[in-house]
């Protein structure tokens, strides 16, 4: 690592250029369409790696596909010989569409104490909060602990096939050492009064199985009978999925977040009976609730060509999301669902990932969060969703999803991910580079 150049930015503080880190992540369109249509990743990249370099690191850019770029750098700590920490986060955001939009989705716009835009929690806040954090270190001359590996990633939205799983499979060198990571969808506040705030730590996620179904029929004239119309069958298929509530599933995870919900409300739990206790959630019930059962939500339908021809064929995608445990029960159950006449077919699957809610580095989370709030806790809770930790859980990388985030109450957090009018309070952004700062002097 080279030494930094002194200049007039060395008196400016994490802290105070966030919010600008975070607006100009926002401008650059990163969308991803999962077909390598998007137009800024490798923007994106260069953009991290000058703001990387100008505080003297040396980072590399990673390219699997062109414009498909990810930005990688390593951080000398104080004690190299220890394990290694990864910090990471994606750059990628899913598409938006400006009409449907309070202010341009690719904007940056401050208004209403939030900074908004897509990708203003998924997860530009975390890229630019932990840019924050090392920019300032570095001008200041503070070394961590330990070595910390930084990673930007691209296609995290379509799997990461072009990002993490990228680098994992064919560049693992450069995540040597590391043991512990952090990343999004986790450290994000619920304020269960005013002598308590618990911080949702991401300590497990659901596996993703991404299906097509396909239905095949007899083709023939739209005014004639046909009672081999394969709309009819996938329709009915389709119904009968979307429809069913898979069995409650309490894993360990799921479990230890309810021991913590029920102390906090002191109540009892009873995870059979969740209907009342998500209603005292608010927004983050969407992602809790998830978290009971498998899930396999219909997304696509497509058939025929003209409206009097009876296409042959019929085809649907579900987003089907399983527990860490019970993949060979989630598809058992599909096919009975679906029944013998439709084919099932992954689009893309992962698998489910957990660990513990202990060791040194959940002490660091917890000392940081208290020491700006001192009425937070922070407790274990299950991501309804996937995220790139999959693909470093791999390389035997224990991942906590630890984006810190001191919210209000009355945000719908839950539904700023992926939704129209995403926005990330100010604040919120200056509290995290606060708690990050104090988490990596404690990591």
């Amino acid at each position: 690592m080279s030494e930094p150049s002194a200049t007039a930015a060395d008196t400016v503080r994490g802290e105070d250029e966030v919010v600008d880190l975070c607006r100009d992540l926002i401008r650059i369109d990163t969308s991803n369409y999962g077909d390598h249509s998007g137009p800024g990743e490798r923007a994106a990249a260069e953009y991290v790696a000058e703001k990387l370099a100008e505080v003297g690191l040396e980072p590399k850019i990673y390219e699997s596909h062109p414009g498909r770029a990810t930005t990688v750098a390593r951080i000398e700590g104080e004690d190299p010989s220890r394990p290694a920490l990864l910090i990471h986060g994606h750059t990628d955001v899913v598409p938006a569409n400006a009409d449907d939009w309070t202010h341009h989705p690719f904007s940056g716009e401050i208004a209403d104490g939030c900074v908004w835009g897509r990708g203003a929690v998924d997860m530009k806040d975390m890229d630019a909060m932990t840019l924050a954090v090392v920019r300032d270190r570095l001008r200041t001359g503070r070394k961590p602990p330990r070595d910390i590996v930084l990673a930007f990633l691209a296609d995290e939205e379509a799997g990461g096939t072009h990002g993490a799983r990228f680098l994992v499979d064919r560049h693992p060198e450069v995540f040597e050492g590391v043991t512990e990571a952090i990343g999004e969808v986790g450290g994000f506040s619920f304020t269960v009064n005013e002598k308590l705030r618990l911080y949702l730590v991401e300590t497990a996620q659901k596996g993703i199985h991404w299906m097509r179904l396909t239905v095949e029929g007899t083709a023939g004239h739209g005014s004639m009978t046909n009672t081999d119309n394969a709309i009819t069958e996938l329709c009915e298929a389709v119904g009968r999925l979307g429809r069913h509530r898979f069995p409650v599933r309490v894993t360990k995870t799921v479990r230890s977040f309810l021991d913590e919900l029920s102390d906090a409300l002191g109540v009892e739990l009873d995870p059979e009976d969740m209907d009342a206790t998500l209603a005292k959630l608010g927004g983050i019930a969407k992602i809790i609730g998830a978290t009971l059962r498998n899930t396999a939500a219909p997304t696509m339908l497509g058939a025929g060509y003209k409206a009097n021809v009876i296409p042959g064929q019929a085809t649907a995608h579900v987003d089907g999301r399983f527990l860490p445990g019970y993949e060979e029960e989630f598809l058992a159950d599909l096919d009975r669902i679906l029944g013998p006449r439709v084919k099932r077919e992954d689009v893309h699957a992962d698998k489910a990932v957990e660990t513990t809610f202990d060791g040194a580095l959940v002490d660091a989370m917890q000392t940081a969060l208290r020491a700006e709030d001192p009425i937070a806790r922070a407790v274990p809770y299950m991501l309804s969703g996937g995220t790139d930790a999959k693909s470093f859980d791999d390389l035997g990388i224990r991942c906590f999803g630890f984006a810190p985030l001191k919210l209000p109450p009355e945000l719908d957090f839950a539904g700023m991910f992926h939704g129209v009018d995403e926005r990330v309070p100010v604040e919120g952004l200056r509290f995290g580079v606060r708690v990050l700062d104090r988490f990596i002097d404690h990591c």
